[in-house]
């Protein structure tokens, strides 16, 4: 038999030191090289010129380079590890928090044990803020800050992989087939247990993809993946080691309602839609930077089913997460349009829908959005708005 080049050899035996290498988050010593290697990166400093000047960064791109890379790196000066960056972060998320929403609110969460590990399940509206904003909260309560769940169709490009992972992000990978992917899934799933077992939160997403007409269902094949790394137990005694919490979020007003609404309706016209790298930034710097309007986010109970069936762990998620979504004003003004315009509903929400009238900001903010969007979307977008309402309505919870 050959022997081994020595380079395959010692990527071996990292790989048996770190088994998670690949996946993990950047840890303390790896964080500064990292920021010192971004703040190189040509692509990643004109990125984030657009995202602060978008047609300054078109027509004078040299010039905003090194000014971007002076402001930057007096932000992460400080930055030495992973605590220390998450301060950053939490800093901007203030400022996010203060100029874009109406305010920030939760639920829940002094039900929890800070010196307890758990997973966090949670409803997907958002690609950066759903996370963010379930972070800012748990952070200021003295939790244990997440470590969060990212899809690789999101880390194309080196600098984002490099920007997330240096943020307490993970990876999961979605684009490989066959064994390769039934392998990754596996790794993940023993990634995530190795996590909570080892005192970190985390947070993954109830489904791949984010819920965007509304309607929050968990995929039960999620919870057969993550009970993969234990898979020796049955699936309920696997899954009630990770401490899984049901989150629910919900928003005034979502930043990315008519990218979601076009979506939908080409996938409606076309049978697909195809996703591209442009798209998803645009969808992440919108929902970054656009007005939300009240941010709430109810955690739920820990999940507990005797059932080895993921379906019904699945079901116990959704009853949870519809129950403790916040409803604004935004979601019952979608439904009264709605049926005034003779959707084909329920005849018991016009009550409902009439009877949650909400603040005239409110309504007069969404009439405003509303008249911007395209007639051939108007429906699919106030779905999207009325569809928690629905779902409350139709899983018997009532709507208040």
């Amino acid at each position: 038999m050959l022997p081994l080049p020595m380079e395959s050899t010692q990527t071996d035996s990292r790989k048996r030191q770190d088994p998670f290498s690949a996946i993990r988050p950047y840890r303390d010593h790896e964080i500064r090289p990292v920021l010192d290697r971004l703040l190189e990166d040509r692509e990643f400093l004109d990125t984030m010129a657009a995202f602060h000047s978008p047609r300054l960064s078109r027509w004078l791109p040299g010039l905003l380079r090194p000014l971007v890379t002076r402001r930057l790196r007096g932000f992460i000066e400080p930055v030495c590890d992973v605590d220390s960056m998450q301060q950053v972060v939490a800093v901007y998320m203030d400022r996010a928090v203060s100029s874009a929403t109406w305010g920030l609110s939760q639920q829940g969460l002094e039900k929890l044990d800070p010196a307890k590990s758990y997973l966090f399940l949670s409803n997907h509206r958002d690609i950066v803020m759903d996370p963010a904003f379930t972070n800012l909260l748990l952070h200021r309560a003295g939790f244990t800050t997440l470590q969060i769940g990212v899809g690789d169709n999101l880390l194309k490009r080196p600098w984002v992989a490099d920007l997330m992972r240096a943020n307490k992000s993970f990876i999961v990978h979605r684009s490989l087939k066959g064994r390769e992917r039934l392998l990754a899934l596996k790794l993940l799933s023993e990634y995530i247990h190795h996590c909570v077992a080892g005192g970190e939160n985390v947070w993954l997403a109830q489904r791949e993809g984010r819920a965007k007409n509304g309607i929050d269902r968990t995929d039960p094949a999620l919870l057969k993946m993550l009970a993969m790394g234990a898979r020796k137990l049955p699936l309920n005694e696997s899954l009630a080691r990770l401490h899984i919490v049901p989150v629910a979020i919900s928003y005034e007003f979502d930043p990315c309602d008519a990218l979601k609404a076009r979506e939908l309706r080409e996938v409606e016209t076309t049978g697909g839609f195809t996703r591209t790298e442009a798209g998803d930034l645009r969808s992440i710097a919108a929902g970054m930077t656009g007005f939300k309007g009240g941010v709430h986010v109810a955690f739920g109970e820990e999940l507990s089913c005797e059932s080895d069936a993921a379906e019904e762990w699945a079901a116990a998620m959704d009853r949870q997460i519809v129950h403790n979504y916040r409803l604004h004003p935004t979601n019952y003004r979608a439904l009264e349009i709605l049926l005034r315009e003779g959707e084909a509903l329920a005849p018991e929400l016009m009550a409902v829908a009439s009877g949650h009238k909400g603040d005239s900001r409110s309504r007069e903010r969404f009439d405003r959005r509303l008249a911007r969007v395209d007639k051939d979307l108007r429906k699919t977008w106030l779905y999207g708005y009325a569809n928690p309402v629905i779902s409350r309505f139709a899983n018997g919870a009532g709507a208040n």
